[in-house]
Parts: C-alpha cells; structure tokens; sequence
C-alpha cells in the first residue's frame, strides 16, 4: 500500500509574486548579476559627488556597496539552489536573506541616484552604468518576491502585509555537525576580525557614503540573521566563551591601528566611554528594572571629581592625583552620590521613580552652573567649567603623546582608546559577573515581581540600592576617563536630552534598542547611537527625522532589542520560534520552542 505525500496547494509553500520558482531564481541571479557589472561602469560625468564615480572598471564610494550587496545576493541565491560549498550560507532559510539583501542593493542604488541627481542638479547626470544598476537591483527584488515563503506549510498567515512581513523570518537553523576545535576557533576569529572591518569602513565613510552604507548593513544583518549564521556563530561563542571574549578584546584593540585619522580613533574613544556608561546603565534598567532618567549625573560626578584632582590649573583645590587614585576618588564619589540618591527614592516605584531620577539629573547641572563664586562657592567655575585638564601618564607612558607600536603610529585618541578599552573590559567582568551572582538573580527576581520576591525573603529595598549604586560607580569609573578625553568639563555636557550624546536619553535608548540584560546588546546600541549622529550632521534638519524614523522601525520590528536574552524574546514573540531546533512532541504537530513559548 503506498501513501500519498504530495501537498496540497493550501501546503505549498508560498510567495508573495506567481511565479516558477526556478524563473524566481534565475531572475535574482540575472539581476544582482547587472547590478554587480553596473558598478564597474561610471555612475556620472563630474568628479564632485564624493567618491569618484565617474571611473570605468574601478567601483568607488557607494558603487562599492552595491557591489557587495549584490554579491551577497548572489551568493545566498546559488546557497539556496544547493551549490556544493555553499549550502552552509543558508542553514536557517533561502528565501529571507535574498529578499534582504536584494532589497538592500536597491536601497543603496536608489539612494546613490536619487543623491546624484539632488547634488549635480538633475537625472542628466546619471551615467548608464547608474541605470544598468538600478535595474538590475529592480529585477532582483521583484524575483525573490517569487520565491518560495520560508514559512512552515502549515502557517495560515493571511494579509499581503504579513505575508510579506513573515516572508522575511527564517525557520530556526538545525544544529550543525561537530566541526574540529580548531576549526570552530578560526570561524570565530573570522568572525570578529569581519566585524572589526565593517565597523572600522563605517567610521571612515563619509556623508552620502556612510548613508548607503548604512542601508546595506541595516538590511544585510538580518539576512545573515535570518540566514541561520547567527544562531550558528552564537553557538561555536557559547561553547568557547573565554576564546570568544579574548577574540572581541583583540578585534578591538586593532581598530585604531586601523585607521589613519586621529579623528576616527577619537570617535573610537567616545564610543567606548558611552557604551561603557549604559552598560552601567543596564545594571540599573536590565538587571534590576529600574527606570533612571538622570543617569548621566553619575558620569559628571565622576568626570568632575577627576578634573579637579588631577592637576587643573583652573581646579580650586590645587592638587593632583595619581591618575589611579583619581579613578579611586571619581567612583568612590559617584558611589557615595548613588547611595544618597537611591536611599531615599528607591521605595518609590515605576514612573514616580524616574520623575525623581529625571530631577536629581538636572539637580546636578544646575548644582555645577551654581557653583561658580556668585550663586554658590567658587568649586566647579560655572558655567565655564573646568579646562585644561592635563594628559595623563601612567607608569612613564604620556597619553598625550604620540607612540610607535609595532610599526604603527598611535596619537593622542589611539592611546586613550586603548586605555578605555581596558576600562570597558573592566566593566564587562564586574556586569558579568554580578549578574551571574545571587545578586544578580535576585535583581532579575525584583525586575519580574517585586511583591512575589520580597514574599520569598528579598530584601526589594537593599537589592535595588545595590544595583543603584553599582551602576552609578561605573559611571563615574568612565567618567575619570571622559574627563582627560575631553579636555574640558562643562554642565552642559549633562543634559537630559540632546543631539550629542552621551545624556540621559540616548543612554536608556542604547540599553533598550541594544537589549535590556544583555553585556553586548547595550555596546552594540551605544555604538550605534553615537556613531549614526555623528556621521549624519551633514544633513542639518533632517538628521533627527530619520534618526527617529529608524527608532520606530526598530521597534516595530525588534522590540526586544537588537540582542535579546530569550526572556525577552518570549515576551515580545510569544508565538514566534527560539534559536533552537524544533522539536516535535510525539503525537502532536506543535513543536517543543513553540509550546515552551
């Protein structure tokens, strides 16, 4: 007796356009393919669009871009034919990382013609090599819209807007076989060392290249995500976690040999003081679910204590300090300001807290305007802040010097992003370590009920001015740092809200888009978060309109964050499936991931 498995159309997998899936195929090939040749042809006549596009048989700028978009496209698209070599590119799904990074070749192409024509002054300055790309980027997306969905074939999704939105999810990656040790530990290394070049290109790019670089990346992670290579890479991580942190430690401390441009590594520098701050900042908001809106106080705390102990000609106190013992006085100051802050206002809960954190923010810049010999004593020189703030010298070694490294020149921002490399290290084992403490746990427990956990003996109370006054000692731990960076302290520079971070705002907004909980998530969204205003100044007005609009996207989509723990994801994604194999119970059609959630 023989069964019939042929599906019925109602289980065919489906796709958002009718057409064969081989003409699909060969459509996205044929596409990405005209866009990838379209860049090695000139893009315009005139040389005064940044980049150069008007060379034949060398890409430049965003022509390089599209390039590797579309070979990406290419790649994904001969993965999912099932070309021997490539098939592990798409261990999770075929369809969702070729409509990403299709999409992204039509974004960046789009963006670069729609740039050229508003800056020379008109489509007549396109060159046919722009069109051969736009219309190849074109045909490429309408083909992967034929593709097969990678939805299960019993998902009864209905809706062009989901179907389209679900088209984009890739099926959980299945688990790869056991690779050699040494093996796994070169894929990390790849890894890291590719993200060290992504990072370092986008620091050095420029106005309108750096906009379609973003493009690309914002569409290509989630197609390597979608992809499975994730999960994958997530799991090699877990198993060798102590090789993984050395790696990323390593990876970072390259990046200012990498660039040539004292301002890059000074933008480098900046970064690691943010991203150290909000991961202080997860302690308080990640770990223990307290809603501070005056955090940044804590890092002034700090930076000023170290200004006026470190040998400022404009410092009242006329002293100076090792520059260990001012890391000492800065966070022992932000500590003892944590605890006078917490101590009163922690038996408060939800938005009654953060009124008072938000108030204790401004409290501490009016405080330094004030105490300027006028309205108060003469201690923090007002609204002028405290300049001249000496270079450091540690063990004989001026970071205010230039210094030759293993042929390499660093400058004055390479040797203090070294030396705040250190410091977010620092931070990373003290985060990582407590929250795998009883503490820690005891954190999540009060984050999650705090009536359930103080019925079970927490201590609510005592936990949270623990987390509150650990956060804030982190803060003014890179603070101490901030303050020789800069030069200079001022009030200003500790807002609430404001353009240039760090301020209150755009350090819950790191925790909260980069993943609440989590040691990477919060350096990923301080990475971001600085480095994306940073780079869109040249488009004045309409900078933080589209630095909004992309916000609300993420969030739309990503709620959880860009690194989420797995209790966020089954609070945001109840009915979606984990980064695990699915399972099936026996006698059911429900997998395990699924009924987990």
């Amino acid at each position: 007796m023989t069964t019939n498995t042929t599906k019925t159309p109602a289980q065919q997998p489906t796709s958002l356009l009718p057409l064969p899936t081989k003409a699909a195929r060969t459509g996205v090939l044929t596409g990405a393919a005209l866009a990838l040749a379209g860049t090695f042809l000139a893009w315009t006549w005139t040389e005064e669009f940044p980049g150069n596009l008007t060379v034949t048989g060398y890409p430049g700028g965003l022509q390089v871009i599209t390039l590797v978009g579309a070979a990406l496209t290419i790649l994904f698209t001969l993965s999912g034919i099932g070309i021997r070599g490539l098939t592990w590119l798409t261990p999770g799904g075929k369809t969702s990382p070729v409509t990403l990074t299709a999409l992204a070749v039509l974004g960046t192409t789009t963006y670069a013609l729609a740039a050229i024509s508003v800056q020379l002054g008109g489509v007549i300055n396109l060159e046919p090599g722009a069109w051969i790309s736009e219309i190849g980027a074109l045909i490429a997306v309408i083909a992967a819209l034929g593709l097969p969905s990678d939805l299960p074939p019993d998902d009864e999704t209905t809706g062009t807007w989901n179907r389209f939105k679900h088209a984009l999810k890739a099926p959980p990656a299945p688990p790869a076989k056991e690779l050699a040790n040494w093996v796994e530990i070169l894929i990390i290394t790849a890894a890291f060392g590719t993200g060290l070049y992504v990072f370092a290109y986008g620091i050095d790019a420029y106005s309108e290249l750096f906009v379609g670089f973003l493009i690309t990346v914002a569409l290509a992670a989630p197609a390597v995500f979608r992809a499975g290579l994730i999960a994958r890479l997530n799991r090699l991580t877990a198993k060798h976690r102590t090789i993984t942190l050395t790696a990323a430690l390593i990876a970072a401390a390259c990046f200012p040999f990498t660039q040539t441009d004292e301002s890059y590594a000074l933008i480098g520098a900046n970064i690691l003081i943010f991203a150290t701050v909000a991961l202080g900042l997860n302690v308080v908001v990640g770990l223990a679910g307290l809603l501070d809106l005056g955090y940044v106080a804590f890092l002034g705390v700090g930076a000023y204590t170290a200004a006026l102990v470190s040998g400022s000609p404009q410092s009242t106190f006329g002293v100076q300090f090792p520059f260990w013992a001012a890391v000492l006085v800065g966070a022992a100051a932000s500590l003892i300001f944590g605890v006078l802050i917490g101590a009163p206002t922690l038996r408060l809960r939800g938005d009654y807290l953060a009124i008072v954190t938000l108030g204790f923010g401004e409290i501490f810049r009016i405080t330094m305007n004030n105490l300027n010999g006028s309205a108060g004593p003469d201690i923090t020189n007002g609204s002028q802040g405290i300049p001249n703030i000496p270079d450091l010298e540690l063990f004989g070694f001026n970071f205010g010097a230039p210094h030759d490294i293993a042929g390499f020149t660093l400058g004055r921002s390479g040797n203090y992003y070294l030396l705040m490399l250190l410091f977010t290290a620092v931070v990373v084992m003290v985060f990582r370590r407590s929250g795998e403490s009883r503490i820690g746990r005891a954190w999540v427990a009060v984050r999650e009920d705090e009536t359930a956990a103080t019925a079970m003996g927490i201590n609510g109370f005592r936990v949270k001015l623990i987390a509150f006054a650990l956060g804030a000692t982190l803060a003014g731990f890179a603070g101490t740092v901030q303050a020789h960076v800069s030069y200079s302290i001022t009030p200003e520079q500790y807002l609430f809200a404001n353009t240039v971070p760090p301020n209150s705002a755009f350090l819950l907004a790191a925790v909260i888009l980069g993943g609440m909980g989590t040691i990477s998530g919060p350096l990923i969204g301080a990475a971001l978060l600085y480095l994306i205003p940073a780079k869109l100044q040249f488009l004045e007005d309409f900078q933080l309109i589209l630095f909004g609009l992309a916000l609300i996207l993420l969030m739309r989509f990503r709620p959880e964050g860009l690194v989420a723990n797995k209790r966020a994801q089954l609070e945001f994604h109840e009915t979606d499936q984990l980064d695990v194999p699915e399972q099936r119970l026996p006698g059911t059609n429900v997998g395990t991931a699924k009924a987990g959630a």
